[in-house]
């Protein structure tokens, strides 16, 4: 009996098998803050040596899912695009009940876990109850739709204009696109307008980055910036 085997099994095998390993699993991970990290940074997250996570780096690098730069004695490596962190988001996605079912080890491990939960950034764009909860204002105010996948409606597109947030409509990239956020369940805002309204809380200052990971934290600007333009009740955001 002869087989036809598919022509993409190899490649497959060979991303999987990338991914399929503990330590570079972390690294992705951490990259979905959407920063670069030295080679030692990553290191010390994993919690291995750095010539162990070198050799890591360098499969991940030759593999296509990091992009690496030197800048003097530094090296620093980010995921490669876009697409490789919608890779790991919704591969993550489907681990998180087993993850969210484990109870925190310690004080700390607790809060950061509650910080991570009430906002953080997921690779370029909101995610957490803050992006949930601007996902559903743009929804309900019909500027954006989730009947049919997401779409930004034309009012949609007139509010990031009024609202000083250019969308960059070149490239391959979709201007809005689902991403299922692993702690509340639900999909939201990805994409170039999820990653430009992230860029715009950040520059303006509505959000702030607090602790070594991906949690951020509305500020009382951002608030009374989400009350005025979404009409989101600022109560939700803390």
């Amino acid at each position: 009996m002869t087989t036809t085997r598919d022509a993409g099994a190899p490649g497959l095998a060979r991303l999987a098998g990338l991914i399929a390993d503990e330590t570079r699993a972390a690294c992705l991970l951490a990259l979905l803050d959407g920063r670069a990290w030295t080679a030692g940074e990553l290191a010390r997250h994993a919690g291995v040596a750095a010539s162990t996570l070198s050799e890591h780096l360098g499969k991940l690098v030759a593999g296509g899912l990091l992009a690496e730069e030197r800048q003097g004695r530094h090296r620093y490596v980010r995921l490669a695009d876009a697409r490789v962190a919608q890779l790991v988001e919704e591969l993550a996605a489907q681990v998180a009940p087993e993850a969210a079912a484990r109870r925190p080890r310690t004080l700390r491990e607790s809060t950061a876990g509650s910080a991570m939960a009430r906002g953080r950034t997921c690779y370029d764009h909101l995610a957490g109850r803050l992006g949930i909860a601007v996902t559903d204002a743009l929804t309900e105010r019909g500027l954006l739709r989730q009947d049919t996948g997401f779409a930004l409606t034309d009012a949609g597109l007139a509010w990031f204009d009024t609202a000083g947030i250019r969308l960059a409509r070149t490239g391959r990239r979709p201007l809005a696109r689902a991403c299922l956020d692993w702690t509340e369940r639900r999909p939201h805002l990805a994409g170039v307008a999820g990653a430009a309204l992230c860029r715009h809380t950040l520059e303006a200052g509505w959000c702030v980055r607090i602790g070594s990971e991906r949690a951020v934290k509305v500020t009382a600007a951002g608030e009374e910036a989400l009350s005025e333009l979404l009409g989101i009740d600022p109560a939700t955001l803390r």
